[in-house]
């Protein structure tokens, strides 16, 4: 297991081609139930990240878009919006839906094909925790970031008793219903960075304005499903 080690890049665990096709097959599953069936959390997940918005952003950046549902609460005929996204058919599916975005095929942890300082704001919804070189990431996203742009991230409280157990009875359950195999191998290669290891690397590269924990305000991660921050890029 990688998670915990605080140590970048994290190699990840081996998988068999079975396997590769089972966590493609799942994550744009899971993109398509979560919506439906957890509508509380993804108010949250979604909710958040507007609160970054304001009337002079032009040029938004999301990277690990998915499959575009963020796009849904977003006011694009205001904006520049680019989605950012790894997975060819997930990309697709934003372009199918969201015609007023730019799409762009990539990955975050190597180059985004933009010039320096070009966005006003940055969003970065549950990806952070699956980044195996996430310092190489934020130090893209800061370059791309104009200096004083918005960076709004939503991690979820992967360790913590509480978002461990709705896991369980949600994600894991869909898992290995559909699947007939154990979901540990699958999370172990996804969720592989602790909010202990994502917010010192962002503290390293901006400066947080904002933190907001769901479903408490207590702000412990035991507690809590999700984190979201909203930070400043000073450079």
């Amino acid at each position: 297991m990688v998670r915990g080690t605080a140590k970048f890049p994290k190699v990840l665990p081996q998988l068999t081609e079975e396997q590769e096709q089972i966590r493609n097959d799942f994550m744009n599953y899971w993109h398509q139930v979560l919506p439906n069936r957890y509508g509380v959390v993804e108010k949250f997940n979604h909710g958040y990240p507007l609160r970054s918005y304001s009337t002079r952003t032009i040029r938004t950046l999301e990277i690990g878009a998915g499959r575009g549902e963020h796009l849904f609460y977003e006011d694009l005929s205001v904006q520049e919006y680019t989605a950012l996204e790894l997975r060819h058919e997930m990309a697709d599916a934003i372009v199918a839906n969201h015609s007023k975005a730019k799409v762009l095929v990539g990955d975050c942890q190597t180059h985004i094909p933009i010039p320096d300082d070009y966005f006003d704001r940055v969003l970065a919804i549950h990806v952070l925790e699956h980044l195996p070189d996430l310092p190489r990431a934020l130090d893209e996203i800061k370059r791309v970031l104009e200096p004083g742009g918005l960076f709004s991230v939503v991690i979820p409280c992967e360790g913590g008793l509480a978002y461990t157990l709705a896991r369980r009875l949600s994600a894991q359950r869909i898992f290995e219903k559909r699947y007939q195999q154990s979901y540990s191998w699958f999370i172990n290669c996804e969720h592989i960075n602790l909010p202990s290891e994502i917010i010192p690397e962002l503290r390293q590269r901006f400066s947080i304005i904002h933190r907001s924990f769901f479903p408490l305000v207590i702000p412990i991660v035991t507690f809590n499903l999700c984190i979201g921050l909203t930070l400043v890029n000073h450079k």
